[in-house]
């Protein structure tokens, strides 16, 4: 097992290293700081057993907050916050994925979305009415409604939040993932890069109608049983996500990098096994991105073929990415046989990644 520290310029080890120091995985692990003073942090455990069990209430870690209704369903609740830098380089942009981010958390919990509410500030008009436009055409493209909020146009500076409402029948939980699952990703990457920016962008040019189905296909996968453990890949990347799905479950993995799906060559991909800064650069980029239709799954071994057939249905691109195991590190390979290298991302008996503290070895369910 190589270590994170491992001095090679290149190599799997050094690209596992600048992905922690990277500003998704910084982030994400100021939400500890948040967790430490809340009186239950990422407990108690999730209590479903299988496609019909339930939890009675959602910790704190997952996607949306769970609001249990008299039916069997569950409200969902969830509100995102976008960095100031980026409201104000790309207004419209950042409009629009403030909507788009809080819709893919509540399909990552199982949901379909009700309607969307926002906070805005803005020293200059153009700016929140850029801001407004980007969310009206998000909400339109996927027919949500934007029911309103709360603005201020002579704030100091520009910044954005957006919260949504929706409804599961069947939730997908970030405490659901059990030892012996398939970890699946699935990406749609018929899209392109925004700029220099981590950000792919394979939603404000497609079919309206094409972008709800998609959508609506977590909600499929729970309402038939196939998933109860996801989450949908934010700014921390597909890595960073994964860590806050395993932590969130009490789990480790075993995952394999190459198996990733991946951007085309004419976006810039030179392929996991190619070396060098500017080929690292590009994988760091990719593992660093926020996608606008990207989720990292746990299912039942025998449930995988068919939630991957499902995907691939909607040509979107899903493949397996390891295994859930029972223990507290998360291993990555590259490559097979003799040449592959291995490096440990992760190991949460050392570190938390969203708690506050490090996993106790040999614990079990969620911390």
């Amino acid at each position: 097992m190589n270590d994170l520290s491992d001095p090679n310029p290149t190599g799997l080890a050094p690209l596992l290293q600048a992905l922690r120091q990277g500003r998704g995985f910084v982030h994400k692990r100021d939400i500890a700081q948040v967790l430490a003073r809340l009186p239950e942090s990422l407990a108690p455990a999730w209590t479903g057993s299988g496609p019909t069990g339930v939890s009675t209430s959602v910790p704190n870690g997952d996607d949306c907050a769970a609001l249990p209704q008299a039916d069997g369903s569950h409200l969902l609740l969830a509100i995102e916050g976008l960095m100031p830098d980026f409201v104000q380089q790309q207004p419209w942009f950042a409009g629009y994925s403030a909507v788009l981010v809080n819709l893919s958390d509540v399909a990552a919990m199982g949901g379909r979305p009700l309607a969307v509410v926002d906070a805005l500030w803005s020293a200059e008009p153009a700016t929140a009415e850029a801001l407004l436009d980007g969310m009206r055409a998000a909400c339109q493209r996927y027919g949500v409604p934007l029911l309103g909020g709360h603005s201020n146009l002579r704030a100091p500076s520009a910044q954005l939040a957006v919260a949504v409402l929706g409804r599961a029948q069947r939730l997908i939980s970030s405490f659901a993932a059990r030892p012996g699952d398939r970890l699946l990703m699935a990406v749609d990457l018929r899209g392109h890069w925004m700029g220099d920016q981590p950000f792919w962008n394979a939603s404000t040019e497609a079919p309206p109608a094409r972008l709800q189905a998609d959508l609506a296909l977590l909600a499929e996968l729970a309402e038939a049983g196939l998933c109860q453990a996801g989450k949908d890949i934010s700014m921390a990347g597909v890595l960073g996500t994964l860590l806050m799905l395993l932590e969130c479950s009490g789990q480790g993995a075993q995952l394999q990098l190459d198996a990733l799906p991946h951007p085309p060559a004419e976006a810039g991909w030179p392929g996991w096994a190619a070396t060098g800064p500017e080929a690292q650069a590009a994988q760091l980029r990719w593992l660093s991105a926020f996608p606008s239709h990207g989720f990292v799954l746990a299912v039942a071994p025998e449930q995988a073929a068919e939630v991957i057939a499902r995907f691939q249905a909607r040509a979107l691109a899903c493949a397996d990415i390891g295994q859930v195991c029972a223990g507290t590190a998360v291993d990555v390979t590259l490559g097979e046989g003799a040449q592959a290298e291995h490096a440990r991302l992760w190991d949460f008996a050392s570190e938390g990644f969203l708690q506050p503290q490090p996993r106790a070895a040999g614990a079990e369910g969620a911390p």
